[in-house]
């Protein structure tokens, strides 16, 4: 795909380069978010030191995770959901711009639009309403010709076939513990997210990053650091969907297909 580069550096988190910028989503970038540990190999500086623009889908910890902006720079462009830009300028960040649903933005050649995503927007999770609360969001990226959706965290929702046709998909298919809470998509919905999408590639995140220290040495939870992209996988070719599935480790450069190549 001519103009397009991608690195997934692991859970949420990916390196675009698109339109003569460098885009991360999410950016998670130490050896722990909170109580978690990290389980996948640390992303090398060279991963974040020339971003263009952050991409934040919503509040929570492993997602807008503070020590890892940090790392990029406070002074870097970063966009997160409309609500969430004074909680975060307070923290040390000045040059923060809000999106809502539907709005764009544009930095140079590339175009992000933020989309709809079904998933809890507060800080601390679905069930509180005390702190910040903001909705969650997907983001389109577009140059070029080039067409990505990340979709942040979020369940299946029917709008996602207004995203359609794409060149590349950003699809969580797990998160970091042993269940999945609502808001999120298995590896079966997230197939059926395909379908819906109509992306010519899928890159399977958000998974295989992030684990509860000791529970993540259980046999249950090797297995699902490892198997959730697998099953998507499968359930996208049992499926006789016409998308190519790229299976790319974390903190690995995602093999695209080159111009001209059918899937």
């Amino acid at each position: 795909m001519t103009g397009l580069n991608l690195h997934f550096l692991g859970h949420a988190t990916t390196r675009v380069e698109l339109g003569g910028r460098v885009v991360l989503t999410d950016p998670v970038l130490t050896s722990r978010v909170g109580p978690l540990t990290r389980v996948a190999p640390l992303p090398d500086a060279s991963a974040w030191s020339d971003v263009d623009l952050v991409l934040i889908s919503h509040l929570h910890g492993d997602h807008l995770h503070l020590p890892s902006l940090r790392l990029v720079g406070r002074r870097t462009r970063i966009v997160v959901p409309r609500g969430a830009g004074h909680w975060l300028a307070k923290r040390g960040f000045p040059n923060v711009e809000e999106l809502s649903p539907g709005e764009r933005l544009t930095d140079g050649d590339l175009r992000v639009t933020a989309t709809e995503a079904v998933h809890s927007g507060h800080r601390w999770g679905p069930r509180l309403t005390h702190g910040p609360q903001s909705p969650a969001l997907g983001h389109l990226l577009e140059a070029e010709g080039v067409r990505v959706y990340s979709a942040g965290d979020t369940d299946l929702f029917d709008g996602m076939a207004e995203f359609a046709p794409l060149d590349v998909a950003l699809l969580p298919v797990w998160g970091w513990g042993p269940n999945l809470g609502p808001g999120h998509l298995t590896p079966e919905r997230a197939a059926e997210a395909a379908k819906l999408l109509r992306a010519e590639v899928v890159i399977p995140v958000h998974w295989g990053t992030l684990a509860v220290p000791g529970i993540h040495r259980t046999t249950r939870m090797r297995k699902l650091l490892v198997e959730p992209p697998r099953t998507f996988a499968a359930e996208v070719f049992k499926a006789g969907l016409p998308t190519e599935v790229l299976l790319t480790r974390p903190g690995a450069e995602v093999a695209l297909p080159a111009p001209g190549d059918k899937v």
